[in-house]
C-alpha cells in the first residue's frame, strides 16, 4: 500500500502523460514553451482567479509575493504555528518577522481569534509594523477566510493564501487560490496537483502585482531579458512540467478530487468513534492532501503508527515540531505556552494513506488495523 500513491497515477494516464512530454522533447522549447502558458490560462479558469504565474516551487512563490508586496525590516507577517516551515521562513527570508498564531483544534487552521489578539500584542508593543497575514489551507481544507478577511480588512492587512495544499478545495461556490489579495500552490509531486519535479504558482485579480510578480521571477525583467529594471530571482516552470501539469490537470478534475472525497467518507464510516476524524465545516469541501486523524497522547499515537507499519500500512506525522519551537526562529524567543493547541496536535495527529485511488480492500485493511489497535487498548 502507498500513502499517495504516484505510480498508480501515472499508469492510469501513461499514455497521455508520455505523448505530452514527448512533443516538448521533439520540439526543444524547454524553458517558456507555449504549454506553460496554456497551464496558467487553464489554471486561473479552473480556481477563478484573475492571473495566474507559475514559477519555480511553492515556496518562491510566497516569496515573490512578499518581495513585490515591499515587505521587509520592521513588517510584521501573521503565520499559523501549525504549519510547513516554508511559510514562516519565506517571511524571515526577506528580512520581516513571522509572528506564530495558534490554529482551531477542529480544522488545524489559523483560529481568527487568535490573529486578532496577536495582532493587538503587536500593535501595542509598537514596535513593528503589521502587515500581512499568510493563512494555510492546511491538509487540503481552505481557511477560516470569511473571518480572516474581514479581520484583514479592519487591519489594512495583506492576504496571502498559502494554498500549497489546498488546490481543489472550496468555500462554497469560491475556490482554494481565489481567496486574499494574493494566493500560491505548489507542484511537489505529493501535492493535489502535482508534477514531476518542482513547481508553484501565484494567483491574484491584481493585474499590477501581476505583471510585477512577472517581472520579479526572470531577474527583474523589463520590455526583454537584457533589460533589467529591479533585483529578481530566477524562478520559472519549465516546460515538461508545464505539460505534465496540464494532462494532471484534466484528471484531478475529471477524478481525482472527487475520488478523495469518496475516500474521506468512507473513512470516516470506518473510523468513527475509534478516532478523532478530520471535521470539515459545513459549506467547506476538502481536496484532502492528507487525512489526518487525532489520538489521546503522543503514546498513543506513537504506538499506532508502529502497528500499521508492521501491517504494512504507511502513515506519516504532519507536523512533529510547531513553528515557534523550530530553532531557526529561536532569537525570536516565542514561548510553547502561548499555542497549546499546536503543541497538543504535534503530539496527537497521524495522516493515513489518502489518495484517488485507493481500494475498497485497502481500506478496510486500514481501518480493521485501527480498530485493532484501539480495541486492544
Amino acid at each position: 500500500m502507498q500513502f499517495r500513491d504516484l505510480k498508480a497515477q501515472y499508469q492510469r494516464y501513461k499514455e497521455e502523460i508520455d505523448s505530452a512530454i514527448q512533443k516538448v522533447l521533439n520540439e526543444t522549447a524547454f524553458i517558456g514553451g507555449p504549454e506553460v502558458k496554456e497551464l496558467e490560462e487553464e489554471l486561473s479558469a479552473y480556481t477563478g482567479a484573475g492571473h495566474c504565474i507559475t514559477c519555480a516551487n511553492g515556496t518562491e512563490a510566497m516569496t515573490l509575493v512578499l518581495l513585490a508586496w515591499g515587505i521587509g525590516p520592521n513588517d510584521v507577517v501573521f503565520v499559523p504555528d501549525f504549519t510547513f516551515f516554508s511559510t514562516g521562513e519565506v517571511v524571515s527570508f526577506i528580512g520581516a518577522t513571522p509572528v506564530f498564531v495558534d490554529v482551531d483544534p477542529r480544522t488545524f487552521n489559523l483560529d481568527p481569534l487568535k490573529l486578532e489578539q496577536a495582532l493587538d500584542k503587536v500593535k501595542a508593543e509598537g514596535r513593528l509594523n503589521p502587515k500581512a497575514v499568510i493563512p494555510v489551507d492546511l491538509f487540503g481544507l481552505p481557511a477560516d477566510y470569511p473571518a480572516i478577511e474581514n479581520i484583514a480588512a479592519s487591519n489594512n492587512l495583506l492576504v496571502l493564501e498559502d494554498g500549497a495544499q489546498g488546490f481543489g478545495g472550496r468555500i462554497g461556490e469560491r475556490k482554494a487560490l481565489s481567496f486574499g489579495h494574493a494566493a500560491t500552490t505548489s507542484f511537489f509531486p505529493a501535492k493535489p496537483l502535482g508534477c514531476y519535479g518542482d513547481g508553484g504558482a501565484i494567483f491574484t485579480a491584481d493585474g499590477n502585482l501581476a505583471e510585477h510578480i512577472k517581472s520579479l521571477k526572470v531577474h527583474g525583467k523589463g520590455t526583454h531579458k537584457y533589460d533589467n529594471v529591479r533585483i529578481g530571482l530566477n524562478s520559472r516552470l519549465d516546460t515538461i512540467q508545464a505539460t505534465v501539469l496540464k494532462a494532471k490537470l484534466k484528471a484531478f478534475i475529471a477524478f481525482e478530487l472527487e475520488s478523495v472525497n469518496q475516500v474521506y467518507t468512507q473513512y470516516n464510516k470506518l473510523l468513527s468513534g475509534l478516532v478523532d476524524v478530520p471535521f470539515i465545516p459545513d459549506g467547506y469541501y476538502s481536496s484532502f492532501a492528507q487525512y489526518t486523524i487525532k489520538l489521546n497522547d503522543r503514546s498513543e499515537r506513537d504506538n499506532l503508527q508502529a502497528h500499521l507499519k508492521e501491517a504494512g500500512i504507511p502513515s506519516a506525522v504532519y507536523y512533529q515540531k510547531p513553528m515557534h519551537s523550530q530553532e531557526a526562529f529561536a532569537g525570536l524567543a516565542y514561548s510553547g505556552g502561548d499555542y497549546p493547541v499546536t503543541t497538543r496536535l504535534c503530539d496527537t495527529v497521524l495522516s493515513l494513506p489518502m489518495h484517488p485511488y485507493l481500494s475498497e480492500a485497502d481500506l478496510t485493511c486500514v481501518g480493521k488495523a485501527v480498530e485493532e489497535f484501539i480495541r486492544r487498548r
